[in-house]
């Protein structure tokens, strides 16, 4: 099973709508730097994915890691916030499988950099396509109305339009 690293917004969104359960069952592990633990963790106390990460953490599937390359971190840094710069830095050490990251910025730095990026919506479409979820179409509302995820309409209806044509 492929190894993941993930940025804060991925976990917090998954939490939010009761999937985080997906990243465990998709991937062997899924390390997370400090930044992201404390913006998910500790500065979002009592919001979605906040307890999900501890006891995900606590358990060993979801596992803290800090990045080495503390200059590679300051560089992002300048373009970037400290999750997804540490985020970065850490799935390039760690030569990651995946970087999980929904922010558009912070994804074109990703693969700039040679990494391969998937967000929340991309592990909703595989775990549509494993029946791991049976809606597509109901995930992507869930995703929009109780997690606050921002999509464009054009792309919320490319995306469900997939389901139509499974």
């Amino acid at each position: 099973m492929p190894t993941a690293v993930s940025n804060s917004s991925t976990p917090i969104h998954l939490s939010a709508i009761g999937r985080l359960d997906l990243l465990r069952e998709f991937f062997e592990k899924v390390m997370i730097p400090p930044a992201v633990w404390n913006e998910v963790v500790e500065q979002g106390k009592g919001r979605p994915g906040a307890e999900d990460v501890r006891l995900a953490c606590q358990e060993g599937w979801i596992n803290l890691l800090a990045p080495n390359n503390r200059a590679m971190v300051s560089i992002l840094r300048m373009q970037l916030d400290a999750g997804e710069a540490e985020a970065i830095a850490l799935a390039a050490e760690h030569k990651a499988d995946i970087l999980l990251i929904d922010e558009s910025e912070g994804r074109e730095v990703a693969r700039n950099l040679g990494l391969s990026v998937t967000g929340s919506i991309g592990i909703l479409l595989r775990a549509y396509r494993s029946g791991k979820v049976s809606s597509l179409q109901q995930e992507m509302e869930r995703l929009r109305s109780e997690a606050g995820f921002w999509i464009s309409d054009a792309l919320y209806q490319r995306i469900i339009s997939l389901e139509e044509t499974a």
